[in-house]
C-alpha cells in the first residue's frame, strides 16, 4: 500500500517531505535519520513496523527526498525547531495520537536540543547512539572529539558524483564502517542518499560540505543532558558500549545513560548504524519500551 505524500513548510519556508503509513487507533511513530543519510536507507529497520504502528516518515532538510536549500538553516538549532513544525503540522492534518520520536544519530541530538530548548511536543523518545560529545574535562571528550574530527575530514573528501547507485553500493560494501550493515541496506541506502542529475550521473543529495558542519557542530553544542532534562520518557540505545571494533559513541553513550540516569540499552557488537546493521534487535528495543510507558 502506497503511503499518503506531502510537504510540510519549515517556519523560514523549507519543504520537508512527509510520508504517512496510516494504522489507525496505533501510536504514531514519527521516523528520521542521521547526517549524510536518508529514511529510506533504513527499510529493513521501519518498514516491518508497519504491520502494528501509524507510521510518519521523513527527511531531514538537505537531505534524501527533500529539495537542497543551501546552508541556511543547516544547524541544529533550526533542526531542533523543524521537528516541533514537523509534529505540529502532521498531528494538524492527521489528527492527535500518541506520538513517539524515533531518531537516529544527528535527529537524536537534534531532538534532545529540542526537548531542552523548546520542551519536546513528542510523548516520548527513542534515540539510537546519538553522537554525545561529554564536556571537556570528561575522559571522554577527546575521543568523541577525534572521532568528529575524522569525520569532519572523510565527508570533506568522500566522493560526490558517481556514475550509477551500484557504485555507492559497491564502495559501502568494501568499506570498513559499513561492513556490517545488512547487504539489502548497502543497496537501499546508496538509492536513498543519490539524486540522479540531468547529465544522467548521480550527486550525493546532501552536500559533502553540509554533511562536515553537523559532524563540526557536534563539539560545539554543549548537549549532556540528563534524561529528566528532557520532559518526556525516553530510552537511549547505544552502539557497543566497549567500543568494540566500533566508534567511541558507544562509549560515551554508556556513560551519558549513567550520568543522567537514561533507560538506557547498549547493544553489544554493533557499530553506530545500528539500526541497519541488527534491525530486528533495535525494533524489539523499541517495543519492549513503548510497553513499558
Amino acid at each position: 500500500m502506497q503511503p499518503d505524500t506531502f510537504n510540510v513548510s519549515m517556519d523560514d519556508g523549507v519543504e520537508i517531505v512527509i510520508r504517512h503509513h496510516p494504522k489507525p487507533g496505533a501510536d504514531r511513530l514519527y521516523i528520521s535519520h542521521g547526517n549524510g543519510f536518508a529514511v529510506d536507507g533504513y527499510r529493513v529497520f521501519w518498514e516491518p513496523l508497519l504491520a502494528d504502528f501509524d507510521v510518519v516518515l521523513f527527511d531531514m532538510r538537505n537531505h534524501g527526498r527533500n529539495d537542497a536549500t543551501g546552508a541556511d538553516g543547516h544547524h541544529y538549532q533550526q533542526m531542533a525547531r523543524d521537528l516541533t513544525t514537523v509534529h505540529e503540522k502532521v498531528e494538524s492534518r492527521l489528527g492527535r495520537s500518541r506520538a513517539i520520536g524515533v531518531f537516529h544519530s544527528m535527529t537524536s541530538r537534534a531532538a534532545m536540543k529540542n526537548a531542552v530548548d523548546l520542551g519536546s511536543p513528542y510523548d516520548a523518545l527513542v534515540l539510537y547512539d546519538p553522537p554525545s560529545v561529554p564536556p571537556q574535562d570528561h575522559p571522554l571528550y577527546e575521543a568523541m572529539r577525534g572521532f568528529e574530527l575524522k569525520l569532519v575530514q572523510w565527508a570533506c573528501e568522500r566522493p560526490e558524483r558517481f556514475n550509477s547507485p551500484d557504485e555507492l553500493e559497491a564502495a559501502y560494501t568494501e568499506a570498513r564502517a559499513s561492513s556490517k550493515w545488512l547487504p539489502q541496506a548497502r543497496a537501499d541506502m546508496a538509492r536513498a542518499v543519490l539524486k540522479q542529475g540531468g547529465d544522467g550521473t548521480y550527486r550525493l543529495a546532501c552536500v559533502r560540505e553540509l554533511e562536515a558542519s553537523i559532524y563540526l557542530a557536534a563539539l560545539t553544542l554543549d548537549l549532556w543532558p540528563s534524561a529528566e532534562a528532557l520532559g518526556v520518557p525516553a530510552r537511549l540505545i547505544g552502539a557497543d558500549p566497549q567500543g568494540r571494533g566500533g566508534p567511541p559513541t558507544g562509549p560515551a553513550n554508556c556513560a551519558l545513560a549513567q550520568e543522567g540516569g537514561y533507560d538506557y540499552v547498549g547493544m553489544e557488537g554493533v557499530g553506530h548504524l545500528l539500526q541497519i546493521e541488527k534491525p530486528e534487535e533495535c525494533r524489539q528495543a523499541l517495543t519492549e519500551f513503548l510497553s513499558t510507558i
